[in-house]
């Protein structure tokens, strides 16, 4: 099959500045997931398609059955998301995606996915360490040399990969994917989250509802909050509009290489942009 994945940029209000296929959801990249989705194609077809789009299983095998050439469009922004190529095929018929599918446009699309990914484990892999006193009370993924701690305790699926130092008296639950490299500190607690690779969360600290990137240390006893005082969805400011996230908890979005000082408060719905930093005792109450 002559598949090829299109790198997509994030938009310029991101505070992530990764290209989307790169970024790993439980452990795979959006990219490899996303040709993972697609069967083989017969006839020499050309199919390709763009890095932040994730067909559902049912509309990759739609595809791959189509009678001749096709393009894939998203209506909200006219962007194609997906052309199919078929050896002596004229003409193009334009397909709908469906329900199921996922375009990421926003940054709590990864946590969706990412829930749904991790939420749909159904057996442990341990590969690593996990040491007497430690208590996996769901489904856990766990990479080769890593290890979990006297005192640990995971409620839910959670996927850690490779070279990760996970406790001692670390709370981790919901749906969260840890990366390579990663060390979760002292009496830290995450929660439904997604963290990169060679992520340090110092103890004391809380993340919830929140995606961290890259290359990230947060000072002890840095606390993301998730939920607003009213209860109601979180909003996202993008383009002087406000956006109806969808989320009653929503946390933050860290970019890469961002360094937070200790004791440092950031509201729900913020963002910290790549290579920023926050001071001791720093309270972000709006994104920077």
């Amino acid at each position: 099959m002559a598949l090829e994945i299109i790198p997509a940029t994030v938009p310029s209000l991101w505070p992530i500045t990764a290209e989307v296929g790169s970024i790993k959801v439980a452990g795979i990249t959006i990219a490899e997931l996303t040709a993972g989705r697609f069967p083989v194609l017969p006839d020499g077809r050309r199919l390709t398609v763009r890095a932040d789009f994730l067909p559902s299983p049912e509309f990759a095998a739609a595809l791959a059955k189509a009678g001749g050439n096709c393009v894939v469009r998203d209506p909200s922004d006219g962007v194609i998301l997906v052309e199919m190529c078929v050896p002596g095929a004229s003409g193009s018929t334009e397909l709908s995606m469906d329900e199921g599918s996922l375009r990421i446009r926003h940054p709590w699309d990864l946590l969706k996915l990412n829930e749904e990914l991790v939420g749909a484990m159904t057996g442990n892999d341990i590969r690593g360490t996990v040491r007497s006193g430690a208590t996996l009370d769901g489904f856990v993924s766990l990479g080769e040399n890593s290890v979990i701690l006297p005192g640990v305790y995971i409620e839910g699926n959670v996927v850690i990969g490779r070279d990760c130092k996970i406790g001692p008296n670390c709370y981790i639950r919901g749906n969260t994917s840890i990366g390579d490299r990663c060390h979760i500190g002292q009496a830290v607690e995450i929660k439904n989250s997604l963290l990169g690779d060679k992520v340090s969360v110092g103890h004391l600290s809380y993340a919830g509802d929140s995606v961290i990137c890259n290359n990230v240390n947060f000072g002890a006893g840095t606390i993301i909050s998730n939920l607003r005082h009213d209860g109601r969805n979180h909003r996202w400011l993008e383009n002087q509009e406000f956006l109806d996230t969808g989320r009653r908890k929503f946390g933050a979005i860290i970019g890469e290489g961002v360094h937070t000082g200790i004791h440092t408060a950031i509201y729900p719905g913020r963002s910290l942009s790549a290579g920023s930093c926050t001071t001791p005792g720093e309270v972000v109450s709006r994104s920077k």
